[in-house]
């Protein structure tokens, strides 16, 4: 994959700024603007320049989750992260929108029946936020607990999607 031209581009919505950045061919990270400095992707602030057609879509896309719109999302995603990681990140993107799910339920997901705490890990380590959704991840007591964007931006997303 070319990684060599990383595009980022800001975005408001709803929650705050979003700082999304992208390469040639993917998705690398949709971040909280004031969570930007705990995301391993740093870019040089001469790379902001117009939206490329995948930052325009990825825009367009949250602009229709964001209007209740669209309920799942049709990007080409690259984020750095470990093995294990990935795995946790794969099994959040089918949580349905509008319903929830226990770590302890993501852990039975990929065959790692007690690691539920490692998975809430991988899940705060999620650099792709709202697209791949973390925030879909709930307590065993159905507390909203752990997301690195604040448990009141969780609270927002579960509440925009009908899960509160």
């Amino acid at each position: 994959m070319n990684h060599d031209r990383k595009q980022e581009h800001l975005y408001e919505s709803p929650i705050g700024t979003l700082r999304i950045v992208a390469d040639d061919i993917a998705i690398r990270s949709i971040t909280l603007e004031e969570r930007q400095k705990s995301v391993d992707v740093q870019i040089a602030p001469e790379s902001f320049s117009k939206p490329t057609p995948l930052i325009d879509e990825t825009i367009r896309q949250l602009d229709q989750y964001f209007s209740k719109t669209r309920t799942t999302f049709d990007l080409p995603l690259d984020p750095e992260g470990t093995v294990f990681q990935k795995q946790v990140w794969a099994a959040l993107r089918n949580i349905p929108y509008g319903q929830t799910r226990t770590y302890k339920e993501i852990a039975q997901a990929i065959d790692c029946p007690h690691g539920y705490r490692a998975v809430g890990l991988a899940n705060n380590r999620n650099p792709i936020i709202i697209v791949i959704p973390c925030h879909r991840v709930i307590g065993s007591n159905g507390s909203l607990i752990g997301y690195r964007g604040g448990l009141s931006v969780k609270e927002e997303l579960l509440k925009l999607e009908g899960a509160l």
